[in-house]
């Protein structure tokens, strides 16, 4: 990113300050994204995308606004943008108060690590290496393979004195495994990838291994057998813990859901006001941490100037704190815990998570089923379906096994699992020593929509919910 933008930041944040506004921030934000779409073998369609702007907040006359800008030229735009927002808060309560939490402001630059630049040649000959793999595979009819990166720049600058520059490339690879047989289709698909260059995909062969491990799924889920609906014994493997976690635990963690500002579109949070009470079984530990590296969710600092750091959520059942912006952190008399962030400059940033996770456990994942008589062993994230207040939840998986007395058995697809979330939290009696991070590259949130990515993740888990298929 050119130092002309930032310039233009600052010079935004200045001229704010002086109409007399209470607190004003701005992001200046440079982004580069190529991917390359790979169907069946054959390229698709590839895209380069260049996106340039900045976005400012600020507090005058007890409200926020907020303006972005596309590709600033002048600084003479930026002044009447900002004019006409400022304007718009002439008509609003003077004497309503908007309380921040004090911050140190920081002066920093942050390079995050890259092993090895990714480029868009090599990726396209790693995503037509994967799309084979898949396809020499007996019954697969389609293979899809999405692999791409962004290159970003981040400037922050606040009317406090925080001046803070990021850099840093994600590197991921979307796959889909498809099989067809005697009118059966079954689909498995993953997401491989993480902060930082190409070695996010190629270490230890990562994306041939789970090219493999789809396509052979897919093919084998077509004589697999339905499961019969029944409340059991459920192991869930990392993948789907970390959706299951990222649902029904990192959503409702939101202060601004807590707070209901977000029940008219995106829902509120079981949990609300129940801080210092038992919300699950003491193997249940939650935490979010900005500061895994490598993980889609790693930053030193988020959309506020605010320092990362790891938040614990819930301790031993105990629900301890929630994510919180400079703002809702006064309300709940707590600290920010820097987890404020947009999708760009051109949204207000909102809470998200950044990698939230079930603490790790010290059991072995053998250990686990082996203990189990009747149940089900639950395998990778499909698709969620849960409640406003995020209590009533079901979740489909990819695949499953039937586990007896001890050791796993049939396999089973279109598997969903069904619960509500005190009674299975509750029902937590086991956690595994596999604490696992997954990529993910879609969280949706807010009006209007900001798509996000993360890591959300966990150990293999154990507890009780209800087994059924789809049909």
């Amino acid at each position: 990113m050119d130092s002309s933008i930032e310039d233009l930041a600052d010079k935004a944040i200045n001229y704010a300050v002086g109409l007399g506004v209470q607190y004003c921030d701005a992001r200046a934000e440079y982004q580069e994204r190529k991917s390359v779409l790979i169907e069946n073998g054959e390229i698709e369609h590839s895209k380069i995308v260049h996106d340039k702007g900045i976005g400012i907040r600020l507090i005058k006359n007890g409200m926020w606004s907020f303006c972005s800008i596309t590709n600033p030229e002048s600084f003479d735009k930026i002044k009447q943008v900002l004019d006409n927002t400022i304007k718009n808060t002439s008509t609003h309560n003077e004497n309503n108060k908007i309380n921040l939490s004090q911050i140190t402001c920081e002066n920093k630059k942050i390079d995050y690590p890259i092993i090895k630049k990714p480029e868009i040649e090599e990726l396209t000959t790693l995503g037509l290496e994967c799309n084979k793999i898949i396809l020499d595979t007996p019954k697969i009819i389609k293979s899809i393979v999405n692999p791409w990166y962004t290159i970003n720049s981040k400037y922050f600058v606040s009317s406090e004195g925080s001046h803070i520059k990021q850099n840093y490339t994600d590197v991921v690879v979307d796959m889909i495994a498809t099989a067809h047989e005697g009118g059966l289709t079954q689909s498995v698909n993953i997401t491989e990838g993480g902060r930082g260059g190409v070695e996010q995909l190629t270490n230890n062969d990562k994306i041939q291994r789970s090219a493999n491990k789809i396509s052979t799924k897919a093919s084998s889920l077509i004589n697999a057998k339905p499961a019969k609906e029944e409340k059991a014994t459920v192991v869930m493997n990392p993948d789907f813990v970390s959706l299951l976690t990222h649902e029904i635990l990192g959503h409702p963690s939101e202060a601004d859901r807590v707070m209901g500002k977000e029940m008219a579109w995106a829902g509120g949070a079981w949990w609300k006001g129940k801080i210092g009470e038992r919300i699950g079984s003491e193997h249940l530990n939650v935490f979010d941490d900005p500061t895994i590296k490598e993980s889609l969710g790693w930053y030193e600092f988020d959309d506020e100037g605010v320092k990362s750091k790891k938040t614990h959520l819930v301790e031993k059942g105990i629900l301890k704190n929630h994510m919180q912006n400079r703002e809702t952190a006064e309300f709940f008399n707590t600290l920010p815990t820097g987890n404020m962030r947009a999708t760009n400059y051109r949204f207000m940033p909102l809470i998200r998570m950044a990698c939230t996770c079930i603490g790790n456990g010290d059991r072995n994942v053998e250990e686990i089923i082996k203990d189990v008589k009747n149940g089900y062993l639950i395998s990778n994230m499909k698709i969620p379906s849960i409640d406003m207040n995020r209590y009533n939840w079901s979740i489909s998986c990819q695949y499953a096994q039937k586990i007896e007395n001890g050791e796993t058995t049939d396999l089973l697809r279109d598997v969903i699992v069904v619960g509500t979330a005190p009674e299975f939290f509750e029902s937590i009696d086991a956690c595994g020593n596999d604490f696992t991070v997954r990529p993910i590259t879609n969280c949706g949130k807010g009006d209007p929509m900001q798509s996000m990515i993360m890591g959300n993740g966990g150990p293999t888990i154990r507890g009780i919910a209800t087994v059924k298929s789809v049909n």
